[in-house]
Protein backbone atom coordinates (compact mmCIF):
# COMPACT_ATOMS: atom_id res chain seq x y z
CA UNK A 1 0.00 0.00 0.00
CA UNK A 2 1.40 3.67 -1.03
CA UNK A 3 0.57 7.42 -0.22
CA UNK A 4 -1.36 8.83 -3.32
CA UNK A 5 -1.90 12.81 -3.88
CA UNK A 6 -5.86 13.70 -2.95
CA UNK A 7 -7.50 15.02 -6.25
CA UNK A 8 -7.35 18.17 -4.30
CA UNK A 9 -3.23 18.43 -5.03
CA UNK A 10 -4.37 18.88 -8.82
CA UNK A 11 -6.91 22.10 -8.10
CA UNK A 12 -5.62 25.18 -9.99
CA UNK A 13 -8.52 26.64 -10.93
CA UNK A 14 -9.30 27.50 -7.27
CA UNK A 15 -7.23 31.04 -6.98
CA UNK A 16 -9.44 32.73 -4.81
CA UNK A 17 -10.10 34.66 -2.69
CA UNK A 18 -13.28 32.53 -2.32
CA UNK A 19 -16.61 33.67 0.36
CA UNK A 20 -17.56 31.33 2.42
CA UNK A 21 -20.71 31.92 4.10
CA UNK A 22 -20.98 30.48 7.41
CA UNK A 23 -17.39 30.43 8.33
CA UNK A 24 -17.53 30.78 11.66
CA UNK A 25 -20.16 27.14 12.09
CA UNK A 26 -18.81 23.66 12.19
CA UNK A 27 -18.12 23.20 9.14
CA UNK A 28 -17.25 26.23 8.29
CA UNK A 29 -14.53 26.23 10.26
CA UNK A 30 -13.18 23.11 8.80
CA UNK A 31 -12.84 24.53 5.36
CA UNK A 32 -11.34 27.41 6.75
CA UNK A 33 -8.50 25.54 7.99
CA UNK A 34 -8.85 22.95 5.01
CA UNK A 35 -8.57 26.25 2.31
CA UNK A 36 -5.46 27.37 4.49
CA UNK A 37 -4.05 24.37 3.90
CA UNK A 38 -3.98 24.45 0.37
CA UNK A 39 -2.93 27.97 0.38
CA UNK A 40 -6.53 28.83 -1.33
CA UNK A 41 -7.14 32.90 -0.29
CA UNK A 42 -11.08 32.79 1.36
CA UNK A 43 -12.71 35.65 3.32
CA UNK A 44 -15.66 34.80 5.33
CA UNK A 45 -19.28 36.14 6.22
CA UNK A 46 -20.83 34.40 9.37
CA UNK A 47 -22.84 35.31 12.18
CA UNK A 48 -20.62 35.77 15.55
CA UNK A 49 -19.12 32.40 16.60
CA UNK A 50 -21.37 30.36 19.05
CA UNK A 51 -19.95 30.16 22.47
CA UNK A 52 -17.87 26.80 22.53
CA UNK A 53 -17.64 26.31 18.78
CA UNK A 54 -14.71 24.75 16.99
CA UNK A 55 -14.60 28.15 15.85
CA UNK A 56 -13.64 29.68 19.18
CA UNK A 57 -11.53 26.97 20.22
CA UNK A 58 -9.04 27.09 17.01
CA UNK A 59 -8.14 31.01 18.39
CA UNK A 60 -6.76 33.27 15.69
CA UNK A 61 -6.65 30.38 13.14
CA UNK A 62 -8.05 29.94 10.72
CA UNK A 63 -7.25 33.46 9.57
CA UNK A 64 -8.95 35.73 6.90
CA UNK A 65 -10.71 38.86 6.30
CA UNK A 66 -14.05 38.42 8.05
CA UNK A 67 -17.31 39.97 8.79
CA UNK A 68 -19.84 38.66 11.26
CA UNK A 69 -23.08 40.18 9.55
CA UNK A 70 -26.43 38.65 8.69
CA UNK A 71 -27.54 37.26 5.23
CA UNK A 72 -30.70 38.21 5.06
CA UNK A 73 -29.05 41.81 4.69
CA UNK A 74 -27.92 41.83 1.10
CA UNK A 75 -27.00 45.62 0.80
CA UNK A 76 -23.89 44.42 3.51
CA UNK A 77 -23.30 40.86 1.38
CA UNK A 78 -23.02 43.05 -2.08
CA UNK A 79 -20.66 45.21 -0.15
CA UNK A 80 -18.44 42.50 0.87
CA UNK A 81 -18.65 40.88 -1.91
CA UNK A 82 -17.41 43.50 -4.08
CA UNK A 83 -15.18 44.80 -1.49
CA UNK A 84 -12.72 41.63 -1.41
CA UNK A 85 -12.77 41.01 -5.05
CA UNK A 86 -14.66 37.45 -4.48
CA UNK A 87 -14.14 34.84 -7.51
CA UNK A 88 -15.85 32.30 -6.36
CA UNK A 89 -18.71 31.48 -3.01
CA UNK A 90 -19.64 28.53 -1.14
CA UNK A 91 -22.98 29.06 0.54
CA UNK A 92 -23.14 27.17 3.96
CA UNK A 93 -24.76 29.76 5.68
CA UNK A 94 -27.93 28.04 7.57
CA UNK A 95 -30.18 27.40 10.20
CA UNK A 96 -29.34 23.81 10.05
CA UNK A 97 -30.97 22.17 12.72
CA UNK A 98 -34.46 19.82 11.72
CA UNK A 99 -35.89 19.81 15.56
CA UNK A 100 -35.09 23.90 15.70
CA UNK A 101 -37.13 24.51 12.68
CA UNK A 102 -40.49 23.29 14.59
CA UNK A 103 -39.67 25.85 17.14
CA UNK A 104 -38.25 29.14 14.27
CA UNK A 105 -39.79 27.53 11.45
CA UNK A 106 -40.48 31.62 9.93
CA UNK A 107 -36.66 32.31 10.84
CA UNK A 108 -35.25 28.89 9.31
CA UNK A 109 -37.00 29.75 6.17
CA UNK A 110 -35.95 32.82 6.20
CA UNK A 111 -32.49 32.10 6.40
CA UNK A 112 -32.22 28.76 4.36
CA UNK A 113 -34.68 30.01 1.66
CA UNK A 114 -34.21 34.03 0.98
CA UNK A 115 -30.59 33.82 2.97
CA UNK A 116 -29.86 31.50 -0.41
CA UNK A 117 -31.48 34.08 -2.66
CA UNK A 118 -29.65 36.89 -1.66
CA UNK A 119 -26.62 35.26 -1.90
CA UNK A 120 -27.37 34.15 -5.66
CA UNK A 121 -28.32 37.41 -6.57
CA UNK A 122 -25.82 39.21 -5.15
CA UNK A 123 -23.33 36.60 -6.85
CA UNK A 124 -24.84 37.58 -10.02
CA UNK A 125 -24.27 41.14 -9.88
CA UNK A 126 -20.94 40.89 -9.14
CA UNK A 127 -18.68 40.52 -12.00
CA UNK A 128 -16.12 38.88 -10.64
CA UNK A 129 -18.06 35.80 -9.38
CA UNK A 130 -17.54 33.13 -11.41
CA UNK A 131 -19.21 29.69 -9.47
CA UNK A 132 -21.19 30.29 -6.46
CA UNK A 133 -22.22 26.28 -5.31
CA UNK A 134 -24.77 26.40 -2.20
CA UNK A 135 -24.79 23.77 0.10
CA UNK A 136 -28.25 22.34 0.87
CA UNK A 137 -28.98 18.82 2.17
CA UNK A 138 -29.24 15.06 2.05
CA UNK A 139 -32.77 15.69 3.45
CA UNK A 140 -34.07 17.62 0.15
CA UNK A 141 -35.33 14.30 -1.15
CA UNK A 142 -38.82 12.97 -1.07
CA UNK A 143 -38.50 10.24 1.42
CA UNK A 144 -41.07 7.47 1.98
CA UNK A 145 -38.92 5.81 3.63
CA UNK A 146 -38.72 2.82 2.12
CA UNK A 147 -34.05 2.89 2.25
CA UNK A 148 -33.87 3.70 -1.15
CA UNK A 149 -30.65 5.72 -1.99
CA UNK A 150 -30.94 9.03 -3.39
CA UNK A 151 -29.83 9.94 -6.86
CA UNK A 152 -29.70 13.82 -7.63
CA UNK A 153 -32.04 13.35 -10.60
CA UNK A 154 -34.74 11.80 -7.59
CA UNK A 155 -37.66 14.16 -6.92
CA UNK A 156 -37.31 16.74 -4.15
CA UNK A 157 -39.91 17.37 -1.43
CA UNK A 158 -39.74 18.79 2.59
CA UNK A 159 -41.58 17.33 5.25
CA UNK A 160 -40.38 19.45 7.83
CA UNK A 161 -39.71 23.11 8.41
CA UNK A 162 -36.33 22.34 7.69
CA UNK A 163 -36.09 20.18 4.59
CA UNK A 164 -38.75 22.22 3.16
CA UNK A 165 -36.69 25.48 3.45
CA UNK A 166 -33.62 23.43 2.17
CA UNK A 167 -36.05 22.53 -0.99
CA UNK A 168 -36.61 26.44 -1.58
CA UNK A 169 -33.23 26.43 -1.31
CA UNK A 170 -32.40 23.96 -4.21
CA UNK A 171 -35.67 26.26 -6.05
CA UNK A 172 -33.53 29.28 -6.02
CA UNK A 173 -31.02 27.72 -7.35
CA UNK A 174 -32.49 26.52 -10.14
CA UNK A 175 -34.21 29.91 -10.66
CA UNK A 176 -31.06 31.58 -10.56
CA UNK A 177 -29.65 29.35 -12.97
CA UNK A 178 -32.45 30.38 -15.43
CA UNK A 179 -31.38 33.61 -15.21
CA UNK A 180 -28.10 33.21 -15.91
CA UNK A 181 -28.65 31.28 -18.93
CA UNK A 182 -30.69 34.47 -20.05
CA UNK A 183 -28.59 37.27 -18.56
CA UNK A 184 -24.88 35.93 -18.02
CA UNK A 185 -23.31 35.16 -14.77
CA UNK A 186 -22.00 32.78 -12.75
CA UNK A 187 -22.15 28.73 -12.80
CA UNK A 188 -24.54 27.89 -9.96
CA UNK A 189 -24.79 24.32 -8.77
CA UNK A 190 -25.79 22.52 -4.92
CA UNK A 191 -24.46 20.04 -2.83
CA UNK A 192 -25.99 17.76 -0.99
CA UNK A 193 -23.96 15.98 1.94
CA UNK A 194 -25.22 13.27 4.80
CA UNK A 195 -24.99 13.80 8.09
CA UNK A 196 -21.22 15.21 8.95
CA UNK A 197 -19.81 14.31 11.98
CA UNK A 198 -16.24 15.23 13.20
CA UNK A 199 -14.33 17.04 16.09
CA UNK A 200 -15.09 20.19 17.15
CA UNK A 201 -19.12 19.83 16.70
CA UNK A 202 -20.81 21.14 19.51
CA UNK A 203 -24.28 21.46 18.32
CA UNK A 204 -27.18 20.63 20.38
CA UNK A 205 -30.02 17.94 19.33
CA UNK A 206 -26.92 16.18 17.26
CA UNK A 207 -25.86 13.05 17.89
CA UNK A 208 -22.05 12.83 18.58
CA UNK A 209 -22.06 16.11 20.10
CA UNK A 210 -24.44 14.76 22.64
CA UNK A 211 -23.03 11.62 23.33
CA UNK A 212 -19.40 13.58 23.91
CA UNK A 213 -21.45 16.00 26.49
CA UNK A 214 -22.87 12.98 28.42
CA UNK A 215 -19.91 10.68 28.00
CA UNK A 216 -17.32 13.61 29.51
CA UNK A 217 -20.13 14.44 32.31
CA UNK A 218 -20.30 10.42 33.00
CA UNK A 219 -24.00 10.99 32.58
CA UNK A 220 -26.58 8.73 30.70
CA UNK A 221 -27.29 9.85 27.60
CA UNK A 222 -30.79 9.70 26.31
CA UNK A 223 -30.79 8.70 22.23
CA UNK A 224 -33.69 9.21 20.41
CA UNK A 225 -35.51 6.82 17.40
CA UNK A 226 -32.05 4.17 17.64
CA UNK A 227 -33.57 2.55 15.01
CA UNK A 228 -33.02 5.39 12.07
CA UNK A 229 -30.74 5.01 9.85
CA UNK A 230 -28.53 8.15 8.05
CA UNK A 231 -25.52 8.55 5.90
CA UNK A 232 -22.64 9.13 8.15
CA UNK A 233 -19.45 10.98 6.91
CA UNK A 234 -16.97 12.67 8.55
CA UNK A 235 -16.73 16.14 7.96
CA UNK A 236 -13.53 16.43 5.89
CA UNK A 237 -15.43 14.60 2.86
CA UNK A 238 -17.86 16.66 1.77
CA UNK A 239 -15.79 19.58 2.09
CA UNK A 240 -13.32 17.82 -0.56
CA UNK A 241 -16.42 17.38 -2.51
CA UNK A 242 -17.57 20.77 -2.53
CA UNK A 243 -13.90 22.34 -3.50
CA UNK A 244 -14.10 19.87 -6.21
CA UNK A 245 -17.48 20.13 -7.38
CA UNK A 246 -16.52 23.97 -7.49
CA UNK A 247 -13.56 23.75 -9.75
CA UNK A 248 -15.62 21.89 -11.82
CA UNK A 249 -17.83 24.32 -12.27
CA UNK A 250 -15.30 26.79 -12.90
CA UNK A 251 -13.56 24.49 -15.41
CA UNK A 252 -16.89 24.87 -17.81
CA UNK A 253 -19.28 22.30 -16.22
CA UNK A 254 -22.92 22.55 -16.02
CA UNK A 255 -24.07 19.71 -13.75
CA UNK A 256 -26.76 20.97 -11.32
CA UNK A 257 -25.90 18.96 -8.48
CA UNK A 258 -23.93 16.62 -6.18
CA UNK A 259 -24.36 14.30 -3.37
CA UNK A 260 -21.57 13.83 -1.36
CA UNK A 261 -21.99 10.85 0.81
CA UNK A 262 -21.09 6.66 2.03
CA UNK A 263 -20.94 4.60 -0.61
CA UNK A 264 -22.01 1.91 1.89
CA UNK A 265 -25.39 1.55 3.40
CA UNK A 266 -26.53 4.08 5.83
CA UNK A 267 -25.92 3.00 9.93
CA UNK A 268 -28.07 3.10 12.67
CA UNK A 269 -28.45 5.48 15.27
CA UNK A 270 -27.91 2.74 17.76
CA UNK A 271 -25.18 1.62 15.75
CA UNK A 272 -23.23 4.59 15.64
CA UNK A 273 -23.71 4.92 19.24
CA UNK A 274 -22.38 1.74 19.90
CA UNK A 275 -19.12 2.53 18.10
CA UNK A 276 -19.00 5.63 19.99
CA UNK A 277 -19.12 4.22 23.30
CA UNK A 278 -16.47 1.56 22.56
CA UNK A 279 -14.00 3.93 21.44
CA UNK A 280 -14.76 6.16 25.00
CA UNK A 281 -13.19 4.83 28.23
CA UNK A 282 -15.09 3.92 31.59
CA UNK A 283 -18.25 2.00 29.78
CA UNK A 284 -20.47 5.13 28.99
CA UNK A 285 -24.19 4.95 29.70
CA UNK A 286 -26.56 5.34 27.03
CA UNK A 287 -30.15 4.93 27.25
CA UNK A 288 -32.38 4.56 24.17
CA UNK A 289 -36.02 5.68 23.37
CA UNK A 290 -38.28 5.91 20.02
CA UNK A 291 -40.36 9.48 19.47
CA UNK A 292 -43.80 8.83 18.71
CA UNK A 293 -44.35 12.24 17.19
CA UNK A 294 -42.16 10.94 14.10
CA UNK A 295 -40.12 14.77 13.35
CA UNK A 296 -37.54 12.92 11.65
CA UNK A 297 -37.14 11.15 8.65
CA UNK A 298 -36.78 7.11 9.42
CA UNK A 299 -34.58 5.85 6.95
CA UNK A 300 -32.28 8.27 4.66
CA UNK A 301 -29.39 7.49 2.25
CA UNK A 302 -27.33 9.15 -0.57
CA UNK A 303 -25.71 7.62 -3.68
CA UNK A 304 -22.78 9.52 -4.47
CA UNK A 305 -21.68 7.88 -8.03
CA UNK A 306 -21.78 11.22 -9.57
CA UNK A 307 -19.61 12.92 -7.58
CA UNK A 308 -17.21 9.63 -7.79
CA UNK A 309 -17.44 9.26 -11.54
CA UNK A 310 -17.21 13.15 -12.50
CA UNK A 311 -15.05 14.64 -9.85
CA UNK A 312 -13.16 11.70 -8.98
CA UNK A 313 -14.17 12.14 -5.48
CA UNK A 314 -14.70 9.03 -2.40
CA UNK A 315 -14.53 9.02 1.24
CA UNK A 316 -11.70 9.09 3.32
CA UNK A 317 -13.48 7.59 5.66
CA UNK A 318 -15.66 4.42 6.57
CA UNK A 319 -18.85 5.05 8.48
CA UNK A 320 -17.21 3.58 11.45
CA UNK A 321 -13.88 5.07 11.13
CA UNK A 322 -15.64 8.52 10.99
CA UNK A 323 -17.19 7.99 14.60
CA UNK A 324 -14.45 6.75 15.81
CA UNK A 325 -12.28 9.26 14.67
CA UNK A 326 -14.91 12.36 15.82
CA UNK A 327 -14.92 10.38 19.29
CA UNK A 328 -10.69 9.75 19.35
CA UNK A 329 -10.73 13.97 18.35
CA UNK A 330 -12.68 15.11 21.48
CA UNK A 331 -10.86 12.07 23.61
CA UNK A 332 -7.77 14.28 23.15
CA UNK A 333 -9.06 17.30 22.96
CA UNK A 334 -11.24 16.97 26.19
CA UNK A 335 -7.89 15.77 28.24
CA UNK A 336 -5.44 18.18 27.45
CA UNK A 337 -3.16 15.87 24.87
CA UNK A 338 -3.30 18.06 21.81
CA UNK A 339 -4.68 21.15 21.18
CA UNK A 340 -7.67 21.64 18.89
CA UNK A 341 -6.12 23.49 16.10
CA UNK A 342 -3.34 20.26 15.80
CA UNK A 343 -5.67 17.74 15.96
CA UNK A 344 -7.62 19.65 13.19
CA UNK A 345 -4.59 19.77 11.19
CA UNK A 346 -4.10 16.30 12.04
CA UNK A 347 -6.88 14.69 9.93
CA UNK A 348 -6.04 17.65 7.17
CA UNK A 349 -2.90 16.14 6.31
CA UNK A 350 -4.38 13.00 6.54
CA UNK A 351 -6.79 13.97 3.67
CA UNK A 352 -4.34 15.78 1.37
CA UNK A 353 -2.32 12.47 1.22
CA UNK A 354 -4.57 8.86 0.82
CA UNK A 355 -3.42 5.08 0.57
CA UNK A 356 -3.96 3.45 -2.62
Amino acid sequence: MRLAASPLTQIKSLEGPILVTGHTGFKGAWLGLLLDSLSIPYVGYSLKPEPGSLYERLGSEPSASEVFANILDLEVLKEFISQHDVKAIIHMAAQPLVLTSYQKPLETFAVNALGTANILDAACHAPDVKAVLAVTTDKVYRNSNDGKDFKESDPLQGHDPYSASKVAAESAVDAWRKIVSQMGGPRILSARAGNVIGGGDWSENRLIPDLVRGFSKSAAVEIRSPGSTRPWQHVLDPLVGYLLALENALLGSDISSFNFGPSTPSLSVRTVTEIAKNTWPHNPKVEYFERKDSLEAKTLGLDPSLAIKELNWRANWSQEAAVTSSIEWWLKVLTGRIEPLKACKDDIASVLQVEE
